[in-house]
């Protein structure tokens, strides 16, 4: 686990995108942002959700346009406990 910049653990994130070069673009954001840690990445709603059950993300970062299990129905499930964070305003 990364440490944040309060010494404390680091925020977590799990990116959802279909597009290679939109989650390569992010990641990389995400890995040289004090405070933040990659923690996965997920090119469709159902890998997301998945992952979010194996890895405890804090966070999720989803695409609302993927194939087949879109953003907002892996959000859903995500809302509904299947597994992971819950979603925040």
């Amino acid at each position: 686990m990364t440490p944040g910049t309060d010494g404390g653990a680091a925020i977590r994130v799990l990116l959802a995108d279909d597009q290679e070069l939109v989650r390569a673009g992010l990641g990389m954001a995400v890995a040289h942002s004090p405070g933040l840690e990659l923690a996965g990445e997920a090119a469709t709603g159902a890998e997301a959700v998945r992952l979010a059950g194996e890895l405890h993300p804090d966070v999720v970062v989803m695409d609302i346009r993927m194939p087949g299990t879109d953003g907002i129905e892996a959000t859903r499930l995500l809302s509904a406990g299947a597994a992971g964070p819950r979603p925040g305003c």
